[in-house]
């Protein structure tokens, strides 16, 4: 008998969930599952769906399935509980990371990270558009709760997933899997970076109010204006991360790093 629980289909948890293209490894599941968790796509405690359901939505096997849940449960990703309620579960892996993406942010150049703005400008740009021209309520709906959870986040890293998840519900509102999954890679491996210098109240007021502005202009349909929003929005971060990245150089292997990194996690 099927579980009645349905495999999610709409927003950005849709393409967390997305058949396989070519990797039928456990490994291509295992890396789609974890950023849909690390992102906060997946919420903790979340319960995933059946072992078969999975294997239907991802087009692989059920051993497959279950050799990539056990590696996410050796990752401390998710939890497996027995029982009539049992099943696979989201583990909470909130918590801070600055001082891991200061030092990621120290290691690449301030030419590649702008090579990966001008990137993330093109994906976004493009979700931007279209999305002004092909979302419904429901996915205006989903982009506008991520609004109101950057609104209300009081710390760096649920700041920092409020602006995935929004830049993932852009792209799914564009109804396109591809740029959809293009954009849970860039929030993966790029946005955090960013993200990351975005410590004083001004700088966090500006980032909700380009936010509210690309929105507003999807709700009206305007495509071009929605794209230009979001190309000035990735921009303004990328300045931000260069002013950062050439402190976080000149200051080197200063000891007070660590606190200070700290610091800025509880000013988000």
């Amino acid at each position: 008998m099927r579980r009645d629980r349905p495999t999610p289909t709409v927003g950005g948890k849709a393409g967390v969930f997305a058949p396989l293209e070519v990797s039928k490894r456990a490994d291509a599941v295992v890396r789609r599952l974890s950023e849909g968790i690390r992102l906060g796509l997946l919420v903790p405690d979340e319960h995933l769906p059946s072992e078969s359901d999975l294997a239907e939505s991802f087009g692989v096997s059920p051993v497959t399935i279950r050799e990539a849940l056990t590696t996410l449960r050796e990752q401390g990703l998710v939890v497996t509980r027995r029982g009539r309620r049992g099943g696979s579960f989201v583990r909470d892996v909130r918590g801070g990371a600055s001082e891991l993406l200061h030092d990621r942010l120290r290691e690449v150049s301030p030419s590649e990270l702008r090579d990966l703005a001008d990137h993330y400008v093109a994906i976004s740009g493009t979700s931007a558009l279209l999305a002004a021209y092909r979302a419904g309520e429901q996915e205006v709906a989903l982009i506008t709760a991520t609004v109101s959870d950057l609104e209300c986040a009081t710390h760096a890293a649920e700041r920092r997933r409020a602006e995935s998840r929004f830049q993932v519900e852009l792209a799914a509102a564009a109804q396109s899997p591809r740029l959809t999954r293009a954009t849970i890679t860039l929030q993966s491996e790029v946005a955090p970076l960013l993200w990351l210098a975005t410590a004083s109240g001004a700088d966090r007021a500006e980032v909700l109010r380009r936010h509210r502005e690309i929105l507003a202009a999807v709700v009206a349909g305007d495509g071009t204006r929605a794209r230009s929003h979001a190309a000035a929005h990735v921009y303004a971060a990328l300045t931000r991360a260069i002013a950062l990245q050439l402190t976080l150089m000149a200051e080197g292997e200063d000891d007070s790093a660590p606190g200070r990194a700290a610091a800025e996690e509880r000013a988000w």
